[in-house]
């Protein structure tokens, strides 16, 4: 088991700046970079674009902790976070959740080419009271993205092994080839419904049953059932899945 570590802001006041300091450590101290198993430094303070990065192959990381559960959770600036998902320069996140007597639940990583503005919840502007009267800030919805974009270090306390995270990480690494974000939402969608099917093998008619559901995100799309076939053959010819013939799909 994993506790942050208390000693390191007896001097601190605010719950944040404990918080930011104790998590911060805590990752620098016990996280590899998922993408070359080599061990991650801390940018200086107040880097706007992340907090960890690899010196071996140039990843970036942005750390955000929570006590809460963890399909919500509050983030940037709505329009900083927009900005992020276009640019060349986004994050992967890294994500730890602790309890109240503060030992570590769960930490994950979610790869960037995950990140879409579906997963993006605009909030209210804040009041004309508040100190920054107008800002409009945004939560990060971990609920629509697929489990394969989810690669946990510590899942319910347990630890993962290392081989386990890095394969997790690199079965998707094909999604960072698609320029095109419609075209990313589509695939990230097939994902997501096959996932839904609970199973390995399935059917082509089985992925079908959801084009009520596809047609009602996409409603200027006429070829539903086309864009589903697409989506399914780009994903065999990326080694994620297997096509056994008839109509019949594995999940590799």
């Amino acid at each position: 088991m994993y506790f942050l570590d208390l000693n390191l802001v007896t001097e601190y006041k605010s719950n944040s700046q404990k918080a930011r300091v104790m998590t911060e450590f805590w990752t620098w101290e016990n996280i590899f970079c998922p993408n070359c198993w080599d061990r991650i430094y801390h940018y200086d303070n107040n880097k706007p674009v992340a907090d960890f990065y690899c010196e071996s192959c140039k990843e970036d990381y942005e750390l955000k902790s929570w006590k809460t559960l963890w399909n919500k959770i509050a983030d940037w600036a709505y329009s900083t976070m927009i900005d992020r998902l276009k640019s060349d320069n986004n994050p992967n996140f890294f994500f730890l959740n602790y309890k109240l007597n503060y030992q570590i639940n769960n930490f994950l990583v979610i790869p960037k080419h995950y990140f879409t503005q579906e997963i993006i919840e605009k909030r209210r502007p804040l009041l004309i009271t508040a100190k920054r009267s107008g800002w409009i800030g945004c939560n990060v919805l971990l609920s629509p993205i697929p489990e394969s974009g989810k690669i946990f270090y510590i899942k319910n306390w347990e630890n993962i092994a290392k081989k386990e995270i890095l394969q997790n990480w690199n079965k998707t690494l094909f999604l960072r080839d698609k320029n095109s974000i419609e075209s990313k939402g589509w695939i990230l969608d097939i994902m997501k419904c096959i996932e839904m099917l609970k199973k390995k093998e399935f059917t082509l008619q089985e992925i079908y049953n959801f084009e009520p559901i596809l047609r009602q995100k996409y409603p200027n799309n006429n070829f539903i059932k086309d864009k589903i076939r697409q989506q399914l053959q780009f994903l065999r010819d990326k080694g994620y899945l297997e096509f056994e013939g008839s109509a019949r799909y594995r999940v590799l």
